[in-house]
């Protein structure tokens, strides 16, 4: 046992207990309470941005990131201490946002210092909230297809185009995009641009979904201008960084699938159906299904951890991204699809205050998407096919 590491636990353990105020300790009710962060962000409680601020002021926002970007620069094992400690104690996480979880990779290996000084600290500290412009209307799936143009004038590119089911874009500050700026060639011809949602000429509509709520977002690009100094990679290489930034989107996604905070699965049902004579969940069909999707749970997450390791040390199979991201939508849409069993009829009740307004079905419904965003399940299957099975085309 590392001794070192030993004493960064010990010591990680006391700062938490001492700094995590009780409420940040709490199981997530929903949505609500998770900590975005950015300009139009407000905060649930005081207790939330106490949270935050404790947590950014140390580099735990970001612990893995270098302490000059506003990161905590911690080791891999240390930054699993953290993790594990937080989880210990049932500390939430203090912010979450597309700015950590994609473009932050994506900003360390392909930024220029400039741009790591300018965005990393502000995303280290929830200050800035960052959307995607990737899908478009006739170019999901076949991504590269994408038409939104970058138009060269000189000191600045004038962008023009639109983008589709772009998560939280009416509550986001900055757009990480990709734009054609070469029309003879598909992949080659994409550049990466980083630009302020606020900028002239940018307008978005939300998407109202079947959950009846509206994360995704139509977005509108009319004469937007972009200065050159905002590419990210080389002009004409957006597709590298693209890729790139894919894999630690399908990570993120692929997260939905570990176990969840709160209740489990069983003790849930037993709440909702009641026990047998043995204590046992009374309904034995649906223990069996529970049974089993919590040993793939449990499985997910061993296999989960070693793809972080790999990820981080560079060593991930290319198509190691897709298979998680398969299997962790999977998983999620099955503990919903649980869930809504072991609540019978009740769960399908859509808007009475017992109910949280419909949570269960609502959630439920949202899982749909899982298998759309982040590429679709089908996508995923193919490219495993393809590249880890190597099974002929055709």
């Amino acid at each position: 046992m590392d001794d070192a590491l030993e004493d960064f636990r010990r010591d990680t353990r006391a700062w938490l207990e001492e700094n995590c105020p009780p409420e940040m300790r709490k199981p997530m009710r929903s949505e609500k309470d998770i900590c975005w962060g950015g300009r139009k962000f407000t905060f649930a409680s005081d207790a939330q941005k106490q949270w935050l601020d404790v947590m950014a002021e140390r580099g735990w926002t970001v612990p893995d990131w270098p302490s000059e970007y506003g990161g905590g620069g911690l080791s891999p094992a240390e930054t699993k201490v953290l993790k594990q400690e937080m989880a210990a104690l049932g500390c939430r996480v203090p912010l979450q946002s597309f700015g950590i979880s994609m473009l932050g990779p994506a900003l360390l290996k392909y930024g220029t210092e400039e741009q790591k000084q300018e965005h990393l600290p502000k995303i280290a500290r929830g200050e800035i909230r960052w959307c995607q412009g990737y899908s478009e209307p006739n170019a999901g799936s076949d991504l590269a297809s994408l038409a939104t143009s970058a138009e060269d004038k000189g000191d600045h590119y004038l962008v023009n185009g639109q983008k589709v089911w772009t998560s939280y874009a009416d509550e986001a500050d900055w757009i990480f995009c990709l734009t054609r700026t070469d029309t003879s060639q598909k992949q080659g011809g994409i550049t990466f641009l980083l630009f302020d949602m606020e900028s002239d000429g940018v307008s978005t509509r939300p998407i109202r979904l079947i959950s009846g709520a509206s994360p995704f977002c139509e977005t509108f690009f009319e004469d937007v201008k972009v200065p050159k100094n905002q590419v990210l990679g080389e002009v004409n290489d957006g597709w590298s960084v693209a890729k790139y930034l894919l894999g630690h989107e399908r990570e993120m996604i692929s997260g939905m699938g570990g176990r969840a905070q709160g209740l489990t699965l069983s003790d849930y049902a037993l709440n909702k159906l009641g026990a047998d004579e043995q204590g046992r969940l009374d309904d034995s069909v649906l223990r069996a299904r529970i049974a089993m999707h919590e040993v793939r749970s449990h499985a997910f997450a061993a296999m989960s951890e070693r793809f972080i390791d790999q990820l981080k040390a560079g060593k991930i199979h290319s198509a190691q991204p897709s298979m998680m991201k398969y299997y962790g939508t999977e998983l999620n849409k099955d503990r919903h699809e649980l869930l809504m069993a072991a609540g019978g009829s009740d769960a399908l009740e859509w808007e009475s205050e017992a109910s949280g307004g419909g949570k269960a079905a609502r959630a439920w419904l949202r899982t749909k998407a899982n298998s759309i965003e982040g590429g679709t399940s089908e996508i995923q299957l193919n490219i495993v096919a393809k590249r880890i099975l190597e099974l002929p085309e055709g």
